[in-house]
């Protein structure tokens, strides 16, 4: 990738934001459903480009389970930025039938709405046949479902005759995004030249060498004549490093717990991690977090830099799971005065 490195800077590249309606302790999935809007509408102000929310299911800190729902909330309540799935797990859905949901979301918020699709369940195999009665597949057929359902929307794309039409969804214009936390998908979007989006915040190991993949995969298309990249980083921004670290360990709670396999709300900040995880657990937990950014406006900066050096990211989508939402929203805001510096 070196060989064709630019100085970017932060200033030239959109950011964006990732959303799981987290559910806090204490807290409900109304009140997460609320924050979720209020933060939409002052990352939409503050001038990021594109709102997404993700899929999962049976997991107690997520509330955004019916995205597509979810999705229409936030664009009903918000009037320019972007709106979309990060992302819609496939496997789990009848193609014909996220057609539809997207298409409804199109017709009813146009050029607005962005579809970005996984092919992991987003949940543990009990969830996952509770969702699909069949769970034989265990997304090797995601090119396929992914050939369905563009051919939904644009019928010259079908291999065959049509008996079965999308309404409404056909003729809609409405951008598909692969996103992964592997080579599969980056391979598969730089073949099909679609955009891609990487999911460093969970899986920073493989970001790099799945960018190169994607670049070097990547087969110009009628939808973009040159690959575009997007990569997905855990930021948590304070007024000092002392306050974003203490923030953070709401996150690394999140991630212990998973590791544990006891999901639970999101947890509120502790000053030490120091006797909440075994040392082969806080190892686990920094290889698994390994490109978040904690800290001040000028840590952030300065490690936001650099990982857009590494990336050469077109563009940067922040997560940011803060136990507080008015230091959820002042993280996000700092974020934003770098984006403009």
């Amino acid at each position: 990738m070196s060989a064709n490195k630019t100085n970017k800077r932060l200033s030239d590249i959109p950011f964006s934001v990732l959303d799981l309606s987290p559910i806090v302790a204490g807290g409900t999935p109304a009140e997460s459903f609320r924050n979720t809007l209020d933060l939409a509408r002052h990352v939409e102000k503050w001038g990021y480009n594109r709102y997404w929310l993700a899929e999962h299911h049976n997991m107690p800190f997520i509330a955004s389970s019916a995205t597509s729902v979810v999705i229409a909330h936030v664009a009903a309540g918000t009037s320019t930025i972007r709106v979309g799935s990060g992302g819609i797990m496939l496997p789990n859905h009848s193609p014909l039938v996220i057609a539809e949901h997207f298409g409804t979301l199109e017709s009813l918020f146009p050029g607005r709405i962005d579809l970005g699709l996984g092919r992991a369940p987003g949940t543990d195999q009990r969830t996952a046949y509770a969702l699909r009665r069949d769970i034989r597949s265990g997304g090797e057929d995601f090119p396929d479902q992914l050939d369905e359902l563009r051919a939904y929307f644009d019928p010259s794309l079908a291999s065959g005759p049509r008996h079965v039409r999308a309404i409404p969804g056909e003729g809609l214009t409405i951008p598909i995004w692969l996103l992964g936390s592997s080579g599969f998908s980056a391979q598969l979007a730089g073949q099909l030249g679609l955009p891609f989006a990487y999911a460093s915040h969970f899986s920073p190991t493989n970001t790099v060498p799945a960018m190169e993949l994607y670049r070097r995969s990547f087969q110009p298309s009628k939808v973009l004549e040159k690959p575009y990249a997007m990569v997905g980083v855990n930021v948590i921004a304070a007024d000092t490093d002392e306050e974003a670290e203490r923030l953070g360990t709401t996150l690394q709670q999140q991630f212990l717990n998973l590791i544990r396999g006891h999901e639970a709300p999101l947890q509120p900040p502790v000053d030490s991690m120091d006797g909440l995880w075994s040392e082969h657990e806080k190892q686990a937990l920094q290889q698994q977090l390994g490109s978040s950014i904690f800290g001040s406006r000028e840590t952030v900066k300065e490690k936001l830099q650099a990982f857009l050096n590494a990336t050469q990211a077109d563009e940067i989508m922040v997560v940011g799971h803060v136990f507080d939402h008015q230091a959820r929203l002042r993280s996000y805001e700092i974020v934003a005065d770098l984006m403009k510096s």
